[in-house]
């Protein structure tokens, strides 16, 4: 998989900027709030139709235009497919796969992207929505259809939450949405589960090569691993806590708030470990994320790396780019090229951005 073209109009300070991908590796050089990160942003929302740093798409449209475009052309099994994406004033959105009409889930699954950005380095210290986030997002680039069940279970949340806020309680409604969001919960629980069982064994051996003396290992909130037993779990820890649900006028049980707990040498890596530290663990797990999606999907997702190499030592420099595998599509960022090794840039094509646009 590579992406070929790509075509932003009118998208945040990107007025009308087309980019030519000719090598498996770009470099965009300009200084801050010059559009770089808008480039990179671009093509993780045609890989996921959202933006890793809004949650309002509207946000995107360039100050004083009635809307947006986006535009790619991303060769597949020696197959060019053009991806185009549009979006109104009125928010009414129009995605095409070559010119044809489809659905969100066809379109998602044209490309796959793993995006490392400064705020990912923050992403033990972040919130555990940050890290829920993260998780959900590269499990739904190898299930597809577990989008759907985040889907599903945050509309019986969002009923469940009305109903605990209204004055009078339908004790039986309540019950019948705890029984949904059991179920459904329960799946994601799983599915999460299964994945980080998986991404934790590749990430270990990699942060064991950069640390050489530190074991990594993480803990999702839930301790059970079988479906039947999460089910009886989540069961449990609803009637349990029936009487603060209905005292906070809130679920609070669920992988709406569930949480990661990370380790380094059996310790918590928030309260424990160094910047360093936590810097080798993220950039573990981001380079397995990479690795897990290129074995489970067949294709090699492009890589997006969003200044973050400015924020990282040269150990973990040299580790991150020479990770990088052949075939895999790297688009980096950066104010310069200062930080990229002479041989590394042999095969690079550079672009310069300023104001938006691309200059010679």
């Amino acid at each position: 998989m590579r992406l070929l073209r790509l075509g932003l109009k009118n998208y945040r300070n990107c007025t009308d900027l087309n980019l030519e991908l000719k090598s498996r590796k770009t470099l965009i050089i300009g200084k801050n709030a010059q559009g770089k990160t808008n480039i990179l942003e671009s093509v993780y929302f045609l890989s996921d139709l959202k933006s890793p740093r809004t949650s309002t798409v509207s946000d995107l449209i360039q100050f004083g235009k009635e809307g947006f475009q986006l535009s790619a052309t991303v060769e597949k099994n020696n197959t060019e497919i053009d991806l185009d994406y549009s979006l109104g004033l009125d928010k009414k959105r129009i995605i095409k796969v070559n010119q044809v009409k489809t659905t969100p889930k066809n379109f998602k699954s044209v490309i796959k992207t793993v995006l490392f950005s400064t705020k990912d380095l923050l992403l033990l210290r972040g919130a555990p929505q940050d890290r829920r986030d993260w998780l959900d997002r590269a499990i739904s680039q190898i299930y597809p259809a577990y989008d759907e069940r985040l889907s599903k279970y945050e509309k019986i949340r969002i009923q469940k939450n009305n109903l605990l806020k209204s004055e009078c309680i339908d004790e039986a409604l309540l019950e019948i949405f705890n029984e949904q969001m059991t179920i459904t919960g329960a799946n994601i629980i799983f599915l999460r589960k299964k994945f980080l069982k998986e991404i934790s064994k590749i990430a270990a051996k990699k942060h064991n090569i950069i640390s050489t003396t530190e074991e990594f290992s993480l803990n999702y909130t839930c301790p059970f691993d079988e479906i039947n037993d999460i089910s009886e779990y989540l069961k449990q820890q609803l009637e349990e806590r029936h009487g603060e649900e209905i005292a906070r006028h809130q679920a609070c049980v669920g992988p709406h708030r569930d949480d990661i707990e990370f380790k380094i040498n059996g310790l918590d890596a928030v309260k424990f470990a160094s910047q360093g530290q936590q810097r080798t663990l993220v950039l573990s797990l981001k380079l397995s994320e990479l690795e897990i999606i290129r074995e489970k999907t067949g294709f090699s997702p492009i890589l997006l790396l969003d200044d973050v190499l400015a924020e990282l030592d040269e150990t973990r420099q040299n580790y991150l780019l020479r990770s990088i595998e052949d075939d895999t599509q790297t688009i980096i960022t950066s104010v310069d090229t200062v930080l990229f090794e002479e041989e590394f840039l042999q095969d690079v094509v550079i672009y310069k951005i300023e104001n938006g646009g691309l200059v010679e």
